[in-house]
């Protein structure tokens, strides 16, 4: 047998091989149209989420969008109704059941149907382990699982009955590798990924594709929303400086871009980045001398001396530092965040949303 398992093999492995592209090849090209769809996108007022409702306007598609805070929704509508898109809009905070229940059921008196879910509402804190609070974590699971999960039971009753639907979850590099200063992110991005894995295993019968999408550092201006702890100047400058220096993130309209390609053709998961994609191999293949880089990186990141337990806004912190050099180097961070509405809304701003893409029948 062994024998025979030697003459075969490079046979069995170029089928294993031809196999594997003709799949990839198959996924690349069919692609759904989208037009006329219903998207629901959960935190769609800003940042990624407002990225992602304008690529999906592009391809004319109506839109559902939610976050808890109304100004910022209503700023978000009017954006996006420039641009010629059917947009609801309805306060929800995704950790509240009922609260979902009540998006879900807007969105179906409005539309009909939900064909499209994107689970894209998250929250970041930034800070040394023994800064995060007990609260810290339930706060974390509570919005990037919990926040996942309602939803997603919400709108299955309807997808099933008609054997159609999306489900796209948008996680995080830190939930397949936990980095340092973000412990309570990466547990609850790694919830994520593990509920969207096992829900495109079970739902795939069913008509219904599951898409995990795990993004690297983006510039969606975040950094002005995510709460930091321990030394907060240093760590605002560590992940503002992340999040938003080229080679090392991603710009936000990129990332959508690929999402919605990746939504269109079902993929079962997009890495996005660069540096997300290595780091994420890099693991797989030897998952102890990752964790032990990790932990060389913790050394020199902010240590204890001087650490705060409060928690304070990136834009505060921001404010507080008064550093000039800082600012040029976070000017890409800063244009995304004017670009998707990371600052509070006090002027309507002209309209971002590209052309709409053509129509196919």
């Amino acid at each position: 047998m062994a024998w025979l398992w030697k003459q075969k093999r490079p046979t069995l492995l170029a089928l294993a091989g031809l196999g594997l592209f003709g799949y990839k090849a198959l996924q690349w090209w069919r692609q759904e149209d989208v037009h006329g769809q219903v998207v629901l996108i959960t935190g769609g007022s800003r940042g990624l989420g407002l990225a992602l409702a304008r690529k999906f306007a592009r391809a004319g598609c109506r839109l559902v969008l939610c976050a808890r805070d109304s100004q910022e929704l209503a700023h978000a509508q009017h954006d996006l109704a420039q641009c010629g898109a059917d947009v609801l809009t309805v306060p929800c905070d995704v950790a509240d059941r009922d609260q979902v229940q009540h998006l879900v059921t807007q969105a179906m008196q409005r539309f009909g149907r939900i064909d499209i879910l994107v689970n894209n509402a998250g929250i970041i804190q930034v800070g040394p382990m023994y800064t995060a609070t007990e609260e810290d974590f339930a706060t974390a699971l509570d919005v990037m699982f919990w926040g996942v999960l309602y939803p997603t039971l919400a709108v299955l009753p309807q997808m099933r009955a008609r054997h159609r639907g999306r489900i796209v979850n948008i996680t995080s590099i830190g939930g397949l590798v936990s980095v340092p200063h973000l412990l309570p992110y990466s547990c609850a991005k790694s919830a994520a990924v593990g509920l969207s894995e096992g829900l495109r295993a079970e739902l795939g019968r069913e008509g219904i594709h599951v898409t995990t999408i795990v993004p690297g550092l983006m510039r969606t201006g975040s950094h002005l929303h995510a709460s930091f702890q321990g030394q907060q100047e240093r760590e605002f400058t560590w992940f503002g400086l992340g999040a938003t220096l080229p080679l090392v993130s991603m710009s936000a309209e990129s990332a959508a871009r690929q999402i919605v390609q990746a939504t269109r053709r079902g993929e079962a998961e997009r890495v996005l980045g660069l540096p997300a994609k290595l780091l994420g191999r890099f693991h797989d293949l030897c998952p102890g001398m990752t964790t032990n880089l990790l932990s060389a990186v913790n050394r020199i990141l902010p240590g204890e001396a001087g650490a705060r337990t409060s928690s304070t806004p990136g834009m505060q912190v921001q404010q507080r530092l008064h550093s000039p050099l800082l600012d040029t180097l976070m000017t890409l961070g800063q244009a995304a965040a004017h670009r998707l509405h990371q600052y509070t809304p006090t002027t309507v701003e002209q309209s971002s949303c590209p052309p709409a893409e053509p129509h196919h029948t």
